[in-house]
């Protein structure tokens, strides 16, 4: 039965991959002497937040992923970093291979917003190795199972990880958004004939900043008032008679003149 020991040497950016891909250097022993005909490796990489020290400037960063500080002791986990394979030629004792790791720049994944964060100093990454030995036995081969409990730490300076994302996107990032919210951007940067999305979210920054709401018009001044009509009105809205008007007669004619005359009891005029 072999006996495997995983071990991490070094990472560094792959500058000729067509995306954002980390090269870990693995060095793979066996000491029983056995000779190993292949291996079909599967590697699970983790980060290990917990495992280092935080500036300032990175726990305010990494404060919507493990919240508040003082919680930290609880809230603090391991991150899945990335799940590869790869094949291993055969070898006796001793062999080193070189395990390619695609990487995402997609800053709502929680691995790359984790490593965003972070400024300098080293990520605690912890390998964890499983799959299929293949050993050279006489004329046939022996199948074994890699051990759940083979693993291997390293600690990858930040600097490879901002090397490899320098490569691809230098001084840039990506962000993710709906199709409603791209709608509305595109109609914002047109109104204002912005020309790049980096203008556009700093003209939307800085009128948040002056404290009013994106696209509000800019106020104007005001046109001047009419002359006011300062007639008297009744309570239809009508306007009222001047002193000097006549009286008028309920269809806007003019009233009929009153005869004062007496009259008598059959309604004639006394004479």
């Amino acid at each position: 039965m072999a006996d495997l020991v995983f071990g991490c040497t070094g990472a560094s950016a792959e500058r000729y991959a067509a995306t954002p891909t980390l090269s870990f250097a693995l060095t793979i022993t066996e000491s029983t002497g056995v000779p190993v005909h292949a291996i079909v490796l599967r590697c699970q990489i983790r980060i290990e937040p917990q495992r280092r020290r935080y500036s300032a400037a990175e726990a305010r960063r990494l404060h919507d992923l493990f919240g508040d500080t003082s919680r930290w002791a609880d809230t603090v986990k391991p991150i899945q970093l990335a799940i590869v394979t790869a094949m291993v030629p055969a070898f006796s004792a001793l062999t080193e291979i070189n395990v390619q790791m695609p990487c995402t720049y997609d800053l709502e994944v929680a691995s790359a917003r984790y490593l965003q964060a972070l400024d300098d100093g080293t990520i605690p990454l912890l390998f964890l190795f499983s799959g299929t030995v293949f050993l050279a036995q006489g004329n046939g081969y022996a199948v074994e199972l890699v051990p759940w409990s083979s693993e291997a730490s390293y600690r990858m300076p930040v600097s490879v990880w901002h090397d490899v994302v320098s490569l691809h996107f230098p001084d840039s990032a990506w962000l993710r958004c709906s199709r409603a919210t791209l709608d509305a951007l595109s109609a914002f940067k047109s109104e204002r004939a912005l020309p790049t999305w980096d203008a556009t979210l700093g003209a939307l920054l800085a009128e948040a900043e002056r404290g009013r709401a994106p696209g509000a018009p800019t106020p104007r001044s005001a046109p001047e008032a009419p002359a006011l009509d300062v007639k008297p009105r009744d309570s239809a809205g009508s306007t009222a008679p001047t002193a000097d008007a006549k009286p008028r007669d309920s269809v806007e004619g003019t009233a009929p003149a009153i005869d004062a005359r007496p009259r008598d009891s059959a309604g004639g005029t006394t004479a």
